[in-house]
């Protein structure tokens, strides 16, 4: 993996070293084009790319396509990140539960046309497993942007739904040792804080799968952190879960 994503993929539970950030904007106001996030002090990589429902290393490579000279490990203030797809590219992820009949087949002549066939799809929204056991010792609010799930370490943590690691590392602070799950171009999960990652960045894994184990890394207690957000916004995960 280049070590352009700032982060590092897989099992170790060493702390990366985000990426630096320096002020070199000159205080500049200029308005952010739409589709593009302008870099402010503190933010790595990894950071814009969670909070706007995005692979770190989708964003990476769309910014190096469109910028060859483009370097993730040197961010600076002021700088503008393209966070969408540019035109005509695809996400690198997207994993999607909705089951499409077959189409009918083009061989059917027009004396003898094959009655249609309805779509199935999945419900509007997602539907959650509990991510661990435990009791949930905080509840979503605007500081917390999730919930809190008490354990023990080494306890497992189990993917939420279907879909596929985007990231798996710990550079970002107040995280620790993370794992995100994008399910598809909308929801994506976050489960935080556990003491071994099972899963690297790639993977692609399936509702209940064990994915990390509880820990405490950058917490003051044992406990899972874990996150749903929608287009990158976070939102109160509850209702979802079952």
């Amino acid at each position: 993996m280049s070590a352009s994503l700032m982060l590092m993929v897989g099992c170790s539970t060493q702390r990366a070293k985000p990426a630096s950030v320096t002020d070199r904007s000159g205080g500049s106001s200029e308005p952010t084009p739409a589709g593009y996030y302008r870099v402010k002090k503190g933010d790595t990589l990894a950071r814009i790319a969670l909070d706007h429902g995005q692979a770190p290393r989708d964003v990476a490579q769309w910014n190096k396509d469109i910028n060859p000279s483009f370097n993730s490990n040197v961010i600076e203030v002021g700088d503008l990140i393209l966070i969408k797809a540019p035109g005509g590219s695809k996400p690198a992820v997207v994993v999607d539960k909705k089951l499409v009949a077959d189409k009918p087949s083009t061989s059917a002549t027009a004396s003898t046309p094959e009655p249609a066939k309805t779509e199935v799809v999945a419900e509007p929204g997602i539907r959650l497993s509990w991510p661990a056991k435990g009791k949930v010792i905080a509840e979503f609010s605007e500081t917390n942007k999730g919930i809190d799930i008490a354990g023990k370490v080494g306890e497992p943590v189990l993917a939420a739904s279907d879909g596929k690691v985007v990231y798996a590392g710990n550079s970002l602070r107040g995280y620790g040792n993370l794992v995100i799950v994008k399910h598809d171009n909308t929801y994506l999960t976050a489960y935080a804080h556990n003491s071994k990652l099972l899963v690297k960045e790639g993977d692609s894994v399936r509702k209940g799968q064990r994915i990390a184990e509880m820990g405490d890394t950058d917490a003051n207690a044992i406990k899972l952190h874990f996150e749903l957000r929608v287009n990158g916004k976070p939102v109160n995960p509850t209702p979802y879960l079952q």
